[in-house]
C-alpha cells in the first residue's frame, strides 16, 4: 500500500501500516459465517466474494439491504477490474446476484440500489422482477470536470424497492430537510410555516425524490477515503433513518469503503457489509473504528438535514 503525497489539510483515511494488523482481525471471511449464529456476522466486515457469502448468510435477515454495485463502466477497483459490457451481459450479471441478494430482505423491508443513466434501465428491470419499485431518487452529483462533446453526467438514480407495498417502514419525520426562507410569508404578522432565528429564517420541508443538497466525498472532508466510486454519509443517511428503525438490521452487499455500514453504526442501527477487495474492507473497518468517537454526519444535524454548503448547520432553531 503505496502512500501518495497529500496536501497538508489532506483529511482522506488511509491505512497506517501500524494498524493493519489489528484491523485485519477484525475481518471476518465467509467460512466464518454460519447462518444459525448471529454473532458470526452481525456488526461485522465480511471480506470475501458475495457469492461465496449469500448461501451462509439467513434469508430474511435484514431490514434494509442498499446496494451500489459496478455500474456499466470500465473500472479499476484497487486491482478488481469490472469492464463494461453489452445491455444484455450486463443483465446476466445482475441476474447472477439480485435475487439472491433479495432473499436476505425481511417481508416488511426495503431496498435500494444505485446506478448512473447508462445502467439504470437494467436495474429497474432486475428489481422489478423480484419487488415492487415505489419510486425512483436522483440526486446531483457535483463532482468531475465537464465533457467536451456531451452533456457532463451530474446525476445519478437511486431505485426505492420494497417486498410488501401494503406493508413496510417509512419514517417522513425523519428525513425533512432544512431550507433557508428567501421571501418570508407571514399570516396575521406571524411566519406561516417558517421560523424566524439569529442565524436566519428556515422552513422544514418534506424529501422529493430530486436531491440537490448532497456533496460527494473529496479531499478536505473527514469521511473521504480513495474508493473512486465512495457514496456521500449523508447520502446513505437519508436512506438508513426513511426506512429503517434503531437497531435494524442493514445490508450491503457491495460495501466498498464502508459507508452503508458507518453510517448505520453512527445512527444506532445493526450492519452487515460485504466487500471483495482487501483494502476497502480494511478501511471500511478503519471508518467503523473512527464513529466510535466521532458520530457526526456531514450535513445532518439535529435531527434534520441541511442544504448543501449551509453554513452554521449544528445551530438549533
Amino acid at each position: 500500500m503505496q502512500e501518495k503525497t497529500r496536501a497538508p489539510r489532506n483529511r482522506t483515511i488511509t491505512l497506517l501500516e501500524n494498524e493493519i494488523t489489528e484491523l485485519k482481525g477484525k475481518l471476518a471471511g465467509a467460512n466464518d459465517i454460519r447462518a444459525d449464529a448471529p454473532e458470526s456476522f452481525l456488526n461485522r466486515t465480511i471480506n470475501s466474494d458475495l457469492i461465496e457469502v449469500l448461501p451462509r448468510l439467513p434469508d430474511a435477515f435484514a431490514d434494509l439491504i442498499i446496494i451500489d454495485p459496478p455500474y456499466n463502466l470500465s473500472r479499476n477497483f484497487n486491482g478488481l477490474h469490472f469492464n463494461a459490457r453489452s445491455e444484455e451481459a450486463y443483465d446476466e450479471y445482475l441476474a447472477g446476484w439480485f435475487p439472491h441478494v433479495c432473499r436476505k430482505l425481511k417481508a416488511t423491508g426495503s431496498l435500494y440500489i444505485c446506478g448512473d443513466w447508462k445502467c439504470t434501465s437494467s436495474l429497474q428491470r432486475a428489481v422489478q422482477k423480484e419487488l415492487t419499485i415505489l419510486n425512483r431518487i436522483t440526486w446531483q452529483r457535483e463532482k468531475g470536470r465537464g465533457a467536451k462533446s456531451n452533456w457532463k453526467n451530474g446525476m445519478e438514480d437511486i431505485w426505492f424497492a420494497v417486498k410488501n407495498p401494503d406493508d413496510y417502514y417509512f419514517n417522513l419525520e425523519a428525513v425533512k430537510i432544512r431550507r433557508r426562507v428567501i421571501a418570508p410569508y407571514k399570516q396575521d404578522g406571524k411566519p406561516k410555516d417558517w421560523e424566524k432565528t439569529e442565524k436566519g429564517n428556515f422552513r422544514d420541508t418534506c424529501p422529493s425524490n430530486f436531491w440537490d443538497d448532497i456533496s460527494v466525498p473529496f479531499w478536505s472532508m473527514p469521511e473521504n477515503t480513495d474508493h473512486p466510486t465512495q457514496k456521500p454519509e449523508k447520502l446513505y443517511a437519508k436512506l438508513i433513518l426513511a426506512s429503517s428503525r434503531p437497531d435494524d438490521v442493514i445490508f450491503d452487499p457491495f460495501l466498498g469503503s464502508g459507508t452503508a455500514s458507518v453510517v448505520a453504526k453512527k445512527l444506532g442501527r445493526r450492519y452487515v457489509g460485504v466487500e471483495l477487495n482487501e483494502e476497502y474492507a480494511l478501511l471500511a473497518e478503519k471508518r467503523l473504528t473512527l464513529a466510535e468517537s466521532d458520530s457526526s454526519i456531514q450535513g445532518y444535524a439535529n435531527g434534520v438535514f441541511w442544504e448543501r454548503n449551509t453554513a452554521n448547520t449544528t445551530a438549533r432553531l
